[in-house]
């Protein structure tokens, strides 16, 4: 008896198939056991893109006090930080600015109220401390571009110099303790963008208030581009 060419084809189809699902084509899928690999067995590199162990970093930065009730006060700031490790630097501020009477010191000033606040400006600063920056990361940037970024705190300790608005205030040094928070944004392999929150927090001796001691903040933000030393490069 002939078959037909339809029949031929599905029995053809059918052969294939159970020689595909055969023992021995099962075999030659089987997962091989090569047994459990320990922890140490397991090496895993990190290498920074831009990393800091070893290198200095200098940096300029422009900065505003926008949080005094009669003074707003630009400023400059100058850095140095040497990176001890990845995550540790020893880091150095000095700065320099003016504090400019805003619009409640004039109102208050003015003949009609005929009140001068006796208000304290920024002249300067000197501060050195420990920098800690335990996170480094990189963030994609519409799908276009990786930033690499890191974020510090900071706490520092010297001394900042002001001036008081009335003439016969006096100008004077006063003890700082400073904390901050902080970040860079990596434009190459030896700059970066800055950027820093801080707070320092002053011991004051007034002469024309009533108390002979008062206690102050000044708060503001600074950015700035900062450049690294030479990358020491890695042995292979």
């Amino acid at each position: 008896m002939r078959l037909s060419q339809a029949t031929a084809a599905v029995l053809s189809v059918a052969a294939f198939a159970a020689a595909a699902l055969s023992p021995t084509s099962a075999l030659a899928q089987d997962t091989v056991d090569i047994g459990t690999i320990a922890d140490e067995d397991i090496v895993v590199v990190q290498r920074l893109l831009y990393p800091k162990d070893g290198r200095t970093e200098l940096g300029a930065h422009l900065g505003v006090m926008p949080f005094d009730a009669f003074l707003l006060t630009p400023n400059i700031q100058l850095s140095f930080d040497k990176h001890l490790s990845e995550t540790v630097a020893f880091s150095v501020l000095a700065g320099g600015g003016y504090g400019i009477k805003n619009g409640t010191y004039n109102q208050l000033s003015d003949p009609g109220y005929g009140v001068e606040p006796n208000a304290y400006r920024y002249l300067g600063s000197l501060l050195a401390g420990v920098q800690w920056a335990p996170i480094y990361a990189k963030m994609n940037v519409n799908a276009e571009r990786i930033i690499h970024h890191d974020v510090y705190g900071v706490a520092r300790a010297g001394v900042t110099f002001e001036s008081s608005t009335i003439p016969q205030g006096g100008f004077f040094p006063s003890p700082t303790v400073s904390v901050g928070i902080g970040g860079r944004l990596w434009t190459s392999e030896n700059f970066a963008l800055r950027i820093e929150l801080r707070d320092d927090l002053m011991v004051q001796q007034r002469k024309l208030e009533e108390n002979a001691w008062y206690f102050k903040q000044n708060a503001g933000i600074t950015v700035g581009i900062t450049r690294f030393s030479a990358v020491k490069r890695r042995t292979r």
